[in-house]
């Protein structure tokens, strides 16, 4: 509860600025505790985010990701989150193909949709046999259509309202959010696999303009497509 041990208090004086430190579940604890994580977004597990928000007010905690990615310091939610954040270090490191092999390999899928607030209980709706997951599949055959928060819903025979509400508890974000990121998610693999332009790009992915595209990959990644498929683009 706020405290550090005077051994690990020893062992953070050794650390090196700007080394990357990453937490899985609640070691967020042990981050807030030494003070690495204030005024930083930060994540633990679903059961402990209010408790560690009380005890550490000037950490941003974020109860609905994953994981979180501040730069030099990264955590995750629960045990498994763990695994998603790792992976997220070896595709922000190595690109997307090499994240992808290695979760092949390691039996997990590369990449989850949504947050830690789908795997929190909740009562049960009143149609529990109501899903946005068949909507959720037509938008991702249709990137490249301008998709609208109407046409999910009627995909979904759910009135706007109803589909928001049911989409944010089964996804843990909204719409809106979770089609732009898939949206850039397949922006980067055409950026790494193809040769494409950046115009065309941005046409297969639905953003419609590069500037757009170009926005939406900065607010999402940092950087640009031009510099990230520099980054990432094997060399012929």
């Amino acid at each position: 509860d706020g405290y550090l041990s005077p051994e690990l208090a020893a062992a953070f004086q050794h650390i090196r600025p700007g080394t990357r430190l990453v937490s899985i579940c609640t070691g967020s604890y042990i981050l807030a505790a030494a003070g690495l994580l204030d005024g930083l977004r930060a994540t633990t597990h679903w059961r402990n985010t209010d408790h560690f928000q009380r005890v550490y007010p000037k950490v941003n905690v974020d109860p609905d990701v994953l994981f979180v990615d501040e730069g030099h310091i990264l955590t995750s939610a629960g045990v498994a989150s763990g695994v998603d954040l790792c992976l997220h270090i070896v595709r922000r490191d190595h690109g997307m193909e090499v994240a992808n092999t290695v979760a092949r390999r390691c039996v997990v899928p590369p990449w989850r949709d949504g947050g830690q607030a789908q795997y929190i209980r909740r009562p049960l709706a009143d149609k529990p046999s109501e899903s946005t997951a068949d909507a959720r599949h037509w938008a991702l055959e249709h990137l490249d259509d301008p998709i609208t928060l109407a046409d999910l819903a009627t995909r979904a025979n759910m009135s706007v309202r109803t589909f928001s509400r049911r989409f944010r508890d089964e996804v843990g974000t909204t719409p809106n959010r979770w089609l732009t990121s898939r949206r850039v998610d397949r922006a980067r693999e055409l950026l790494e696999e193809s040769d494409l332009s950046i115009d065309a790009i941005a046409a297969r992915t639905g953003f419609g303009t590069a500037t757009s595209m170009r926005q939406h990959m900065n607010e999402a990644l940092g950087v640009s497509p031009s510099a990230y498929r520099r980054t990432f683009k094997a060399p012929v």
